[in-house]
């Protein structure tokens, strides 16, 4: 089996898949949301992954491989030592030379987070394209992929958590509130008043975008919406048309499925003789 892990500034998600045969497609087991261990040792990482698997009536030796997108880059070598350690499997991390079957059509293509990537790779597979994916996470990021497959590139926004924290940081009259879909659009109260500026100029940033991109695109052009505010904001939208909260998960998926070959590497005896025991 598979685990796939995504990495983000806040939340990391994780799915566990039994990968994909000639005659069965690849299917998600479990899927798990945790917050991104910054602080965090290997060590403690490995003991939360375990809780998981074991509360999901799971055992660590399932899973022979292990896929991660990351854009945290200070976590890194931990995640990869919690899966040494406690996996006995070397990682796959999504990196330039890893194939993915999109070619990266932007200035330079080595700074593009990974998360980009795999969403592109899930939505070309699913959708086809052209297609946009906007993926509203700490930052919200609009990706391109072209009628041919090839990331073209796209923009990032500040996600609607950092605008709302800025918000609340300096208007000190303020109070914080939970974003949610507000009842009317004219406020007569200061909680409702931050809501529908919050929700509805969140959902004309992202339209404004859309629309634009959709005018260079061409009226054929998809859009998908992924990350952990998609639900909030996607049904405002007059322009995404599908939510897909699993799409960088499918997407880590499909690209390990086409470097399986190659990274066949399991070197679960001599990861097992640097931790005895685990």
């Amino acid at each position: 089996m598979l685990l796939a892990i995504d990495a983000g500034n806040t939340n990391t998600v994780l799915g566990l898949y039994r990968l994909s045969t000639d005659d069965v497609p690849g299917e998600m087991l479990k899927h798990w949301r945790i917050t991104t261990p910054l602080r965090q040792t290997s060590d403690e990482i490995g003991v939360t992954l375990r809780s998981l698997f074991l509360d999901a009536g799971h055992d660590l030796s399932v899973v022979d491989g292990i896929a991660i997108s990351s854009v945290v880059p200070p976590i890194d070598s931990t995640l990869r030592r919690a899966c040494e350690i406690f996996f006995k499997v070397k990682p796959l991390f999504i990196e330039p030379g890893v194939k993915t079957g999109i070619p990266v059509l932007t200035d330079n293509p080595a700074e593009v987070g990974a998360d980009r990537i795999v969403n592109c790779v899930a939505a070309f597979d699913k959708y086809g394209g052209p297609t946009i994916v906007v993926d509203m996470g700490t930052a919200t990021t609009f990706d391109v992929v072209s009628k041919r497959g090839e990331f073209l590139g796209g923009a990032i926004a500040p996600g609607l958590g950092i605008s709302a924290e800025a918000l609340f940081q300096r208007a000190a009259r303020l109070p914080r509130i939970d974003v949610k879909k507000p009842s009317k659009v004219i406020g007569t109260g200061t909680v409702d008043n931050i809501q529908i500026g919050l929700y509805y100029g969140y959902i004309g940033l992202v339209d404004g975008i859309l629309k634009r991109m959709i005018a260079e695109l061409g009226p054929e052009t998809k859009t998908v919406a992924t990350g952990g505010l998609s639900k909030l904001i996607a049904p405002g939208s007059e322009y995404i048309q599908e939510t897909d909260d699993m799409l960088t998960l499918t997407g880590l998926r499909l690209v390990y499925e086409k470097n399986r070959d190659r990274h066949r590497e399991k070197p679960r005896e001599a990861l097992a003789a640097r931790r005895p025991g685990v």
